[in-house]
């Protein structure tokens, strides 16, 4: 995203962020971009991340998020969470949640009269606990594109798109997540934007979920920013979602 070295973008919590059962998409993002971070450098976060739904309450905290320009155009992404489940008139539980892999690749570089494109493939490995709703318990698959253009001196970003994910495990199916962006900077300091995005169900009695964020990218130094946001379903489970986190780039 064009947070890299500075270059500072809108990061809007997903509905899917915190749900077992998905994938954790750019932090806090259901829409991610095809930009990987530059070669060898380093993006690292710790963030909050919380929901609310009419069955209960899930929240991230802490989660670590590492990303590293391994070669020319490519990253490597890697994202280990602390999760809370606590259902409505239930016990709740504490612990660590699934682990994130992937890799993001552009394979289209960005031109005055073309947008970027590239690939991020992710993987859930079921390292939380699924007994205590801490993970899935299943091994889970992403397989999003992404497309990215800007313009009037990259004072305006959109970027969107989206993919299929594989969702194992007793009453769950598989699904589509979509979303598009669009953020305007405001001063070398402060980014604000908005989401829209669509998710098909992700079980047998689930629905589809429309939804919508806002949020703000607040760069504290060239290397130091703090990311806000929130946003909740059209129709659909979430009521309430926010997103704080630090991110650090070098």
């Amino acid at each position: 995203m064009n947070h890299r070295n500075s270059r500072p973008v809108l990061m809007v919590i997903a509905a899917c962020g915190i749900a077992e059962g998905a994938a954790w998409a750019g932090p806090p993002f259901l829409t991610d971009d095809p930009e990987p971070v530059e070669l060898d450098h380093w993006e690292f976060y710790v963030a909050m991340q919380y929901r609310h739904e009419h069955g209960g309450d899930a929240l991230v905290a802490p989660a670590f998020e590492f990303n590293y320009g391994a070669a020319p155009d490519l990253q490597l992404h890697l994202v280990a969470p602390f999760v809370l489940d606590a259902p409505r008139d239930e016990s709740s539980h504490y612990g660590f949640g699934d682990t994130e892999l992937g890799f993001k690749y552009r394979f289209i570089q960005e031109t005055g009269n073309r947008p970027q494109i590239g690939i991020f493939p992710l993987i859930e490995l079921p390292t939380g606990d699924e007994d205590r709703g801490l993970g899935n318990g299943h091994v889970q698959l992403f397989l999003p594109i992404w497309i990215q253009k800007s313009w009037d001196d990259d004072k305006w970003t959109t970027y969107g798109g989206g993919g299929w994910q594989l969702n194992p495990g007793e009453g769950n199916r598989d699904f589509w997540r979509f979303g598009w962006e669009l953020q305007r900077k405001l001063s070398d300091s402060l980014t604000i934007g908005g989401e829209l995005y669509y998710i098909t169900k992700d079980t047998d009695d689930g629905r589809n979920s429309p939804g919508f964020n806002l949020g703000a990218i607040i760069n504290i130094s060239e290397n130091h920013h703090v990311l806000l946001s929130a946003g909740r379903d059209i129709d659909g489970p979430n009521l309430f979602s926010c997103y704080i986190g630090y991110q650090l780039t070098f």
